[in-house]
């Protein structure tokens, strides 16, 4: 009897002191640090993200529009959208003259409080942005499309929906870029001839 018992408890003890080192060795092997903030940091991927905020995105060129391959993007808007004179109100309003008209001027269509609160008209700065995104142009618009990214898809679109009844002028292209300022303590390059360039006519 006291055999038996004495083999049970040397057992019991053995087991618990194996359960002691695996609960300190595991304990050691997955130790971590605290964490201080959770999650991952994923950068903004719009025109305006980037660190410090970004630089703005460059204007559209709509003169570089090609009205022919907006005609082919507006494909993917048929299955909301008419743009013919007198076509019927689908998921979306017809879109026939809608360019330089109020924001919400289709009659019978239930358009989102979030468009009519906005104002103003559809003209080319106001489209390119509502067709870059939506949501973000008209808080809590219905209009599930996530918006066109390409900015030469978004100029040909538009010229292509100008001319269904609408035919604004075409916005000239945007101005050249600045070229950019010399570093602190240098000369800019045409400064920098300029003297050579005296020197030789004297």
């Amino acid at each position: 009897m006291d055999d038996r018992f004495n083999t049970a408890a040397g057992w019991a003890l053995f087991a618990g002191i194996v359960a002691l080192g695996g609960t300190i060795l595991s304990g050691e092997y997955f130790h971590h640090e605290k964490v201080e903030k959770g999650g991952y940091e994923i950068a903004d991927a719009s025109p305006e993200g980037g660190a410090g905020g970004g630089t703005a995105a460059k204007p559209v060129d709509f003169s570089a529009g090609d009205p022919a391959k907006g005609a082919e993007i507006f494909k993917k808007c048929t299955s909301c959208h008419t743009i013919t004179s007198g076509g019927a109100n689908g998921v979306g309003p017809n879109l026939f003259g809608v360019m330089g008209q109020k924001h919400g001027q289709v009659a019978g269509f239930a358009y989102s409080p979030g468009l009519i609160e906005k104002g103003g008209v559809w003209d080319w700065a106001a489209m390119d942005q509502w067709l870059t995104s939506p949501k973000k142009y008209a808080n809590g618009t219905k209009m599930s499309f996530a918006g066109l990214a390409n900015p030469e898809d978004r100029a040909s679109l538009i010229r292509y929906i100008n001319e269904q009844g609408s035919n604004l002028p075409v916005p000239p292209p945007p101005a050249a870029e600045v070229a950019e300022a010399p570093e602190e303590g240098g000369t800019p390059a045409a400064e920098a001839g300029a003297p050579a360039a005296e020197a030789a006519t004297k």
